[in-house]
């Protein structure tokens, strides 16, 4: 019996490539995009539904107290703005989505929707919006806030922002360009109207100045872990950024997604959860596995794994000693669900094992990898695998480990698409 096929998706930053190792590509100023256009290109010709470039707001100082370690240590900084890279990526491929991650506290809804109807037009419908709060507070001070509000108001004030910015790409009806040449129409004007929304944190006119997006809308990507996350996500998402440790937590969360679209009268078939995965390749299993402990074992991973958790949590783990368990009480209003994932509380793991103990979710050889995924996926009922580098930074090396060993051998099993068929990349998402 053949297997159900899954989607492939590649998370990703506008960051520096991978510029100090053996295999460095860019030589760490990758700028032009001329690095992450050859990079889409790889990712299309393996028929990967969608490349997602994260994206951050400051340079931060949570680890040690101040931005020694990030800028040392190029963690997450320099960060470019994904929006004009989405642009000119899609600008160069014919198939790919393009996702890009932007935030609620940086734009106006108006600005926003704008935006990604601008494009998602240059992309001719491949554009998708990763819908983030931002969840650090020296973010929140790059625009005028002294700190972040607290983690549920910041998914309150997403419902509405999610309103007003729904309400603007419906602002023009789909036929409202008519093109007439004999009456000298353009737009028919009963069809483009104000909203005049004005709620409780945002208040918008409209209508937008922009033709109608290709898809109406763009594809809406999120990322929700907690309790508000996965309701904001199964309300709105057409593909989630999942992250749940091993195959009976990824199910779980899966089928608690399914059941979260239901109550919103959504047909979960419809939601796509993609599942952050990562891996390391050798010709051999043993070529492999000295790969992995090489990476690993090497202090500036260790540095960086900590830079990025502190980071993204607003917590300093310079303060615990790397040999022993970390407090078992640790919050964050930060991103919740990364804490809980790299903490697995109870587990008595100390901070180095931690930082060690997800670095991969696989180790293999093409062949060994693609097996292990298709049972997986198998097992969890869908949807797909979000792949990154195992090591956080990028290379073309790597690029070329995924898309011409890991994918032909998933393709040769039947799992994965060999072709594009669809225009749009919510059609695409929605193919199987």
């Amino acid at each position: 019996m053949a297997k159900k096929k899954f989607h492939l998706g590649w998370f990703t930053n506008f960051v520096q490539d991978e510029w100090n190792e053996p295999f460095s590509s860019a030589g760490g100023a990758p700028w032009d995009a001329e690095f992450f256009i050859d990079f889409a290109k790889s990712l299309e010709r393996a028929c990967f539904d969608y490349v997602i470039f994260e994206d951050k707001l400051m340079v931060s100082e949570a680890f040690g107290g101040n931005s020694k370690t990030y800028l040392k240590g190029g963690i997450q900084v320099p960060k470019h703005d994904p929006a004009p890279l989405a642009a000119v990526v899609a600008s160069h491929t014919r198939n790919l989505g393009v996702v890009a991650t932007l935030s609620t506290l940086g734009y106006p809804p108006f600005l926003l929707a704008r935006l990604c109807t601008t494009i998602d037009h240059i992309a001719k419908g491949r554009f998708g919006w990763n819908i983030v709060t931002s969840g650090e507070d020296a973010a929140a001070q790059n625009f005028g806030l002294d700190k972040l509000p607290e983690h549920d108001l910041r998914y309150e004030m997403a419902e509405e922002y999610m309103d007003v910015v729904n309400q603007l790409f419906d602002s023009w009806e789909p036929d409202a360009v008519v093109l007439d040449r004999e009456t000298e129409t353009y737009a028919d004007y009963t069809k483009v109207r104000p909203i005049n929304f004005e709620g409780k944190y945002y208040k918008s006119r409209g209508p937008l100045n922009t033709a109608p997006s290709p898809q109406g809308r763009p594809t809406y990507v999120q990322a929700g872990g907690s309790e508000k996350g996965r309701d904001f996500a199964a309300r709105y998402a057409d593909s989630i950024i999942a992250g749940a440790n091993g195959v009976k937590g990824k199910k779980a969360f899966r089928d608690d997604i399914r059941r979260r679209a239901e109550k919103f009268n959504r047909n979960p078939d419809d939601i796509k959860v993609m599942f952050l995965f990562k891996v390391v390749m050798g010709e051999t299993e043993a070529e492999a596995q000295e790969k992995y402990a090489r990476s690993v074992s090497q202090q500036r991973f260790i540095d960086r794994q900590l830079g990025l958790i502190s980071g993204i949590t607003d917590i300093d783990f310079s303060k615990f000693d790397l040999d022993k368990p970390i407090p078992q009480d640790l919050t964050t209003n930060g991103e919740s669900a990364s804490l809980e994932r790299f903490a697995q509380f109870g587990s008595g793991k100390t901070l180095r094992e931690l930082t060690q103990d997800k670095a991969a979710d696989l180790i293999g050889t093409p062949e060994s990898c693609a097996e292990q995924m298709a049972d997986m996926m198998e097992e969890i009922g869908g949807d797909g695998f979000l792949l990154s580098h195992p090591f956080h930074h990028i290379n073309r090396r790597y690029i070329l480990e995924v898309t011409e060993g890991l994918v032909p051998a998933l393709q040769r099993r039947g799992v994965v698409r060999t072709a594009y068929t669809q225009k749009t990349l919510r059609e695409t998402l929605r193919e199987f």
